[in-house]
């Protein structure tokens, strides 16, 4: 059986393929039209996951997709009722959206096929059920609790629920406008930050503030039994839209998310690109503290329905790596399993998944052990690519490549790593990276100066040895798709300085030699020159989606400061070229 799956018309529009249960293939439309956060038709990643599976479109049994318009209809009509400005534009993107809804005519024009020998039937499945399977059926456990949250899908933002065998059991929906995703959009916006997807940056700033501004930003956020509400005075009304407005071109663009109550509390907005204030930093410290006080405390209501220690995870607020490593501490759950692509491009694996599991009542026996769902190149293909740019390069064995590459980075070069299948999700796991020695103080700077080009408070990760991690954090809950912020200890943090944020944490990968074998030796091949089992990890790209294939990541090497370059079994040296 093939169930395709599909996030489309919404922000990082995806496709998966599911084959009996397990998932082939999945990949976001943005690595492959180079868009950031694509959110139109996803034809790409369609036809990438049909060929990865060697199927037609003719040959898919179920297509599965992560929204439905019909969900929660009534709350979305009161809405619209109670703001009467906003009710002709809620018909109208309501008919819009209707019109996406024939799935057989928009892949037989995307992918020019004909309609006549499509056999599929078509399943739309609620947004945050969809995320909710994201996790759950790629987990390890036949019984979980379930929570996702996120900025809104389907006029939800928050969902708990049950999940146990192939049923996932909803206990509880927040209903727009009250949304956490949307509190702290709207407090990133205030401080100038006002793109899709600046969220994570921002996260990062919070340390460096204090709390000035905790008590008056707690005011904005108002929780009980029933959930939390927002203080609606602060925020402006957020349409049938939901607060995003797709652009014809498939880009994103925010609403403005606050109103003119904040300036009489906090003073101006920053305009975006000028000097970040401690008032900014602050403002941000607040947001995320209030931001983990209402997470935890809807973790304390989840565990009181569903009393187990497995907490599966999604949604785009599941990104939040620095609350996933709080919550050990501050609520019962003890285990975490988070989809790794959180966001809404794990709306393709959750639809597909929920329709074989839940829909066709399928047994469930795969579980997703790692992120490496995206396309790979022979080396045939890469030593091409190599040629037609014109590069001097030479091609070495397993075990000279992992020595050369890690002398490279203890010697303090930065190196492209381009390995194997891509990651599925936002987070370069060690096979589409650059990665660089966390041990030298002045490599932060160094990459951001020659590569990146990113702010100066944003921290970059570790990927640590999994058997290391207890000898170098303050927790030893794995996180192997770097979805979790722990405590770097006292006397190992000179020897990750590159990679200590200012606050003594880290963003770690915890590798395991199962799940990436190449890449846990290159970390193994670093230590035995360092003594340190950790690299410095950070995705390959400059300001654009992360590379997916070979001219991508050549193209990157050769445009920034990068030393050199390990893409399949070639390396490239910058002094060279």
């Amino acid at each position: 059986m093939l169930i395709l799956g599909l996030n489309m018309f919404h922000a990082d529009a995806s496709a998966a393929i599911v084959h009996d249960g397990k998932v082939l293939f999945a990949i976001a439309e943005e690595r492959l039209n180079r868009v950031k956060h694509y959110a139109g038709f996803p034809a790409l990643a369609i036809q990438a996951c049909l060929d990865a599976a060697g199927a037609k479109i003719r040959d898919i049994d179920h297509v599965a997709i992560g929204q439905d318009s019909d969900a929660n209809l009534s709350e979305k009509i009161r809405y619209a009722l109670a703001n009467p400005a906003k009710l002709l534009n809620f018909v109208r993107l309501r008919r819009r959206k209707q019109e996406m809804r024939d799935i057989r005519e928009l892949i037989a024009k995307r992918l020019d096929a004909d309609a006549d020998g499509f056999r599929f039937k078509v399943h739309h499945l609620e947004h945050h059920i969809g995320h909710i399977a994201s996790a759950y059926y790629c987990s390890p456990w036949d019984q979980a609790a379930g929570f996702s949250y996120d900025g809104s899908g389907d006029f939800v933002s928050t969902m708990m629920a049950r999940c146990q065998g192939s049923d996932i059991s909803v206990l509880d929906r927040v209903f727009l406008p009250h949304s956490l995703g949307s509190f702290y959009t709207m407090i990133c916006e205030f401080i100038g930050y006002s793109k899709y997807g600046d969220e994570g940056k921002v996260m990062g700033l919070a340390p460096y503030g204090k709390d000035t501004y905790c008590k008056q930003v707690r005011e904005l956020l108002m929780t009980g039994t029933s959930g939390f509400q927002l203080d609606l005075d602060y925020f402006k009304p957020i349409g049938s839209n939901e607060g995003m407005q797709i652009k014809p071109d498939g880009t994103v663009a925010l609403a403005r998310h606050f109103s003119g109550r904040m300036a009489e509390l906090f003073g101006p907005p920053r305009e975006p690109d000028s000097e970040i204030t401690q008032r900014d930093m602050d403002l941000a410290f607040a947001m995320q503290h209030c931001f983990e006080e209402v997470f935890f405390h809807l973790l304390d209501e989840l565990h009181t329905q569903v009393p187990l220690p497995n907490l599966a995870m999604a949604g785009g607020c599941a990104l939040n790596s620095v609350a996933n490593g709080k919550l050990f501490a501050r609520t019962p759950f003890r285990h975490t399993w988070i989809q790794p692509a959180a966001g809404d491009e794990g709306l393709a694996i959750g639809a597909a998944l929920h329709t074989y599991h839940s829909v066709l009542k399928n047994r469930r026996d795969c579980v997703m052990k790692n992120s490496y769902l995206g396309p790979e190149f022979s080396d045939a293909s890469i030593d091409a690519s190599l040629r037609s740019a014109g590069l001097k390069y030479r091609k070495l064995d397993r075990g000279p490549l992992l020595d050369t590459v890690a002398g490279h980075i203890a010697q303090g070069d930065v190196v492209g790593w381009f390995q194997g299948r891509m990651e599925w999700g936002p987070r370069a796991l060690g096979n589409r990276s650059i990665v660089a020695h966390p041990g030298l103080p002045n490599m932060k700077n160094v990459l951001n100066a020659r590569i990146k080009r990113r702010e100066w408070f944003r921290p970059f990760a570790p990927s640590i040895l999994e058997e290391k991690q207890a000898e170098y954090f303050e927790h030893d809950h794995p996180s192997p798709f770097m979805l979790h912020v722990y405590k770097i200890k006292p006397e190992k943090r000179d020897q990750l300085c590159a990679v200590n944020h200012v606050d003594d944490t880290g963003r770690l990968q915890s590798v395991a030699h199962d799940e990436n074998p190449l890449y846990y030796d290159l970390i193994r091949a670093f230590e035995r020159k360092s003594g340190i089992p950790v690299i410095l990890n950070t995705s390959f790209n400059e300001n654009e989606p992360i590379v997916c294939a070979p001219e991508q990541a050549i193209g990157c090497f050769q445009r920034t400061k990068m030393d050199a370059i390990a893409i399949g079994p070639f390396v490239a040296l910058k002094s060279e070229n």
